[in-house]
């Protein structure tokens, strides 16, 4: 893997930010008609569908994909499974622009496992760079007030948007280590994706089970929450997945991750068209923060 930021490289690592910043937004619009774990379900359940006619020769007995059962099986958790499932979670409870923003703290994640568990070293360009992401991140859960960041308090969707960042610098540590059997499937964008949320179904059911069984799970189907389940299947899966495994295979996750700091921006935008979650001051301070360590951290 070479570690560089190609225009290629970076086209292809916009594009996730962009449909990311959709899903936040329509999942905080869907919020009240739709429970978090059902959401997930029938997103991946869609794009599974979606999916079938180019890649069903993945799910084929002779596939290379069983004998790779555990490895798929871990990547699912890290992000068909754990991370859309604590994102919708988290925006039960915070607002989409928040969400986003605390998600953020993605780069730190991405160079801290890097360093522990890969070996990677830490450029201080890196370093730097996460710096301004954490004073971003903390500008926005301070809501802008230095005397509520002295007595800083997260709300669970603050929480859940945390957990969720590591599981997806995990997630993307995995793809850019892939393993020597996994190349034939890994070779097709939409196999690969398929061998994932074949596996990520099986998470997100249990997941399902779990929130029927254990809270107040609910649907109220309408026109509008088919529409939704349609465009976050499409974009937010199918096209942001393929996407980022593209744009990370390229640049390498170190560099990779810190686009995702990209999403705030669209988010912003999105909120105060569609849901009138209209940006803040500390938001476009916390913004300028993102984008600083988005450039210094990619530079040579």
């Amino acid at each position: 893997m070479t570690q560089r930021l190609t225009p290629t490289a970076a086209f292809l690592l916009v594009i996730p930010p962009l449909m990311w910043s959709g899903n936040a937004v329509v999942g905080r619009l869907v919020a009240p008609l739709i429970s978090p774990m059902t959401l997930n379900l029938l997103r991946w359940g869609i794009a599974f569908l979606i999916l079938l006619p180019l890649a069903r020769r993945v799910l084929q007995r002779n596939s290379d994909l069983w004998p790779q059962w555990k490895r798929f099986t871990l990547l699912s958790l890290f992000s068909i499974g754990g991370y859309n499932a604590l994102l919708y979670l988290a925006l039960n409870t915070s607002t989409a622009i928040n969400v986003t923003l605390v998600g953020a703290s993605t780069p730190v994640w991405m160079l801290l496992i890097g360093r522990l568990f890969f070996k990677v070293p830490v450029s201080r360009r890196q370093i730097l760079g996460a710096v301004l992401s954490i004073a971003g991140v903390v500008l926005v859960l301070g809501r802008g007030d230095w005397e509520v960041m002295t007595q800083l308090r997260l709300v669970p969707g603050d929480l859940y948007v945390l957990l969720a960042s590591i599981a997806w610098a995990t997630y993307s540590w995995l793809l850019a280590h892939p393993t020597p059997e996994s190349a034939a499937i890994r070779a097709d964008w939409s196999t690969f994706l398929m061998g994932q949320i074949v596996f990520g179904l099986g998470w997100s059911m249990a997941f399902t089970a779990g929130e029927w069984a254990l809270t107040p799970a609910h649907i109220d189907w309408s026109a509008g929450l088919v529409a939704a389940l349609a465009f976050i299947a499409v974009g937010p899966a199918v096209i942001a997945y393929g996407s980022w495994g593209a744009g990370v295979s390229r640049a390498g996750p170190a560099i990779a991750g810190f686009f995702i700091n990209l999403t705030p921006l669209f988010t912003a935008v999105l909120s105060s068209i569609f849901i009138g979650e209209a940006p803040r001051a500390y938001h476009a301070a916390a913004f300028v923060l993102i984008v600083s360590g988005i450039v210094i951290s990619s530079r040579k």
